[in-house]
């Protein structure tokens, strides 16, 4: 299977992904672990995709997407963006609503106490 349909299958099978260095529960650079901890703090449950165990998906997503860094998050099929663009959306509540629209569970308490913490 090439490294795109691996992608795809893997974006279209779970609502949640994230291509990151390293996994969730330990992630290996700053950026990666910012997204993955958000995610792990809302309580959503994700797949992490580790583009560090795999040459081919690392510049096979970077293709995909058409974006040039690492993490990147997918929400049902959609690609959102990077750490910054998740940040930006956790930190105005634009992160929630895209959960609420598309069925995502999450605690919206976990969201509000890191809006609370970065106000």
């Amino acid at each position: 299977m090439s490294a795109e349909a691996q992608i795809r299958e893997t974006i279209e099978k779970n609502d949640v992904v994230l291509f990151m260095k390293g996994t969730k529960m330990m992630p290996q650079c700053g950026f990666s672990s910012r997204v993955a901890g958000v995610l792990n703090y809302m309580g959503v449950n994700f797949a992490d995709v580790n583009v560090l165990a795999d040459a081919d998906i690392r510049q096979g997503i970077k293709d995909f997407s058409d974006w040039p860094t690492i993490p990147q998050l997918y929400v049902k099929g959609e690609f959102i963006g990077g750490c910054d663009i998740v940040t930006e959306m956790t930190l105005s509540g634009e992160l929630d609503q895209l959960f609420e629209k598309n069925g995502i569970a999450f605690d919206k308490a976990a969201a509000d106490k890191i809006r609370e913490a970065n106000a």
